[in-house]
């Protein structure tokens, strides 16, 4: 897909041209080169039904609102903020697949339920994820960032893949329990329970089972 990964031997860093990378900083850009400067951190992956819709079936929408307002704390802090917002819709499997499987999900036997939440997605789209997170340290590599000290992400797939490119996180920020909507406790204890950063516990198979989303005609 990137030749320049084979015939470009002399770049240390590529910022793969995908046309789908926005990167918001809020505070003074110039501290981004200044050693010691306090910067955090959300790579947020595009979630049209929730972003732009205000779907409450994720956390996609408030977790991007907490990671802006961690943002612009520490950039009143005197540090820099940055959101890096990527077009990965449905983890890279496209709009109409998610809606599939949101579906299929409140569709399903037994109603919408935590313990199934990765199992339609694979029973619709054949896997569960086609984010491929080696490539998504390289905008923070052009941007010169080898620190967060505020990593707003749930995500150790994301995190993982930072660490291995020589990336420090300091902090591992959780969305808040508060900012969890009804519908999407189905979606953050799946997560949990498949080993993302939970910081209060993941549920057990018992929990799992019991945590459930609204009924398809609700």
């Amino acid at each position: 897909m990137y030749p320049e990964l084979v015939t470009r031997p002399d770049l240390e860093v590529l910022l793969p041209p995908t046309g789908g990378t926005t990167v918001y900083l809020f505070g003074e850009v110039a501290h981004l080169s200044r050693p010691g400067t306090l910067i955090a951190c959300r790579v947020h992956d595009e979630c049209n039904g929730s972003d732009v819709f205000g779907s409450d079936i994720c956390t996609c929408r408030p977790y991007l609102i907490h990671g802006i307002e961690v943002c612009v704390a520490t950039a009143q802090q005197g540090g820099l903020g940055v959101i890096v917002y990527n077009r990965k819709e449905g983890r890279a499997l496209g709009e109409v697949t998610k809606f599939l499987v949101y579906n299929a999900r409140k569709r399903q036997l037994g109603g919408d339920r935590a313990d199934t939440y990765f199992r339609r997605t694979e029973c619709v789209a054949g896997v569960h994820d086609l984010r491929f997170q080696e490539l998504m340290p390289d905008v923070l590599h052009w941007l010169g960032i080898c620190r967060i000290d505020r990593w707003v992400s749930m995500s150790n797939d994301k995190r993982g893949a930072l660490e291995a490119q020589g990336i420090e996180i300091v902090e591992q920020v959780a969305i808040p329990e508060r900012l969890v909507p009804h519908d999407a406790e189905v979606e953050i204890a799946a997560k949990k329970a498949a080993g993302y950063f939970a910081p209060t516990g993941a549920p057990d198979a018992i929990r799992l089972r019991s945590i459930k989303g609204r009924a398809f005609g609700e």
